[in-house]
């Protein structure tokens, strides 16, 4: 019996106890390190950092929290791989909370529904590739707040503390995050799919 969660087995080693909690977070970590770093190659050096810091403070991840845990760890090696080799990208930056009454506004509007035709299929298929090219457009912060809430489905909470940001400014960004992604898919479906 493999376990993902909770307290340790008894005679278990710390390897074993590493490799049962934190592998099975292993793709929401690849995902989260590809958005932030918006490639592949860079997402992997994110990877080994990252899982090198968390096999060296392992002992900090209580019971029940790996996923967050380490998505926190995942983040900062993402952070600190981006000052490193794309300082522009994380220069910059400033929380505001401006009213955005449209900010909960969703692209994912887009997507209900089942394909019917190879039509129907082609047209989903062009907009998923417009909006994870929007969602890859977006400023660092605000991609890593919409891809932890919207594609890891993570709680503000979870969000904040991996961030480690204020409850206040994850929902800001994801207002902020949202309203971009509606006046850019806006923007780009009125002039045609790239």
């Amino acid at each position: 019996m493999v376990q993902t969660e909770g307290p340790p087995l008894p005679n278990r080693s710390p390897a074993t106890r590493f490799e049962e909690t934190v592998l099975p977070h292993l793709d929401a970590a690849y995902n989260l390190a590809r958005w932030l770093t918006r490639n592949h190659h860079d997402a992997e050096d994110v990877m080994q950092d990252a899982f090198l810091r968390a096999h060296r403070f392992f002992g900090g991840c209580r019971p029940g929290d790996a996923r967050p845990w380490l998505l926190r760890i995942v983040r900062n090696a993402a952070y600190d791989w981006l000052r490193a080799n794309r300082p522009a990208e994380v220069s910059g930056f400033a929380d505001h909370d401006p009213a955005d009454p449209d900010g909960a506004a969703c692209v994912e509007d887009a997507f209900h529904g089942p394909a019917e035709d190879p039509e129907t299929l082609a047209m989903r298929e062009a907009e998923r590739r417009l909006v994870n090219h929007l969602i890859a457009d977006l400023p660092v912060e605000f991609r890593e707040a919409i891809v932890l809430r919207e594609l890891e489905g993570l709680s503000y909470r979870e969000i904040a503390d991996i961030a480690g940001v204020p409850m206040g400014t994850v929902m800001s960004r994801l207002s902020r995050a949202r309203h971009m992604l509606a006046a850019a898919w806006t923007a780009k479906s009125c002039g045609g799919l790239p």
